[in-house]
């Protein structure tokens, strides 16, 4: 057996011989009324393995904006979000993401 084919079912980070995910379907989150009523702006950075069926599954957060609930909404938002998986070669695996989620009153 090929040593990477005993560990595919682990995530990996996308580099080297494995693809990151692609993004086919993206769920843009609400804002809070708390939130939009303190201006409250910025950025919530998540991590998160796209699964092989290519969605987010396992979404934590890196760096919170939580002040007006904005982590939840950007969690909830991710978790609609679907991919094209990674691969290793032609075989999809689970790859760990970080994912950028941007709240900006306009």
């Amino acid at each position: 057996m090929t040593p990477w084919l005993r560990h595919a079912h682990r995530e990996v980070h996308p580099g080297g011989a494995v693809s990151g995910p692609r993004l086919i379907k993206e769920v843009k989150p609400k804002y809070t009324s708390q939130a939009l009523r303190n201006m409250l702006q910025g950025s919530v950075v998540l991590e998160a393995v796209v699964t092989v069926d290519g969605c987010a599954s396992q979404i934590r957060v890196i760096r919170s904006l939580d002040a007006g609930g904005l982590d939840e909404e950007a969690i909830m938002a991710v978790a609609q979000w679907r991919f094209e998986p990674g691969r290793l070669g032609t075989t999809a695996v689970p790859v760990i993401v970080t994912i950028v989620v941007d709240f900006w009153v306009r």
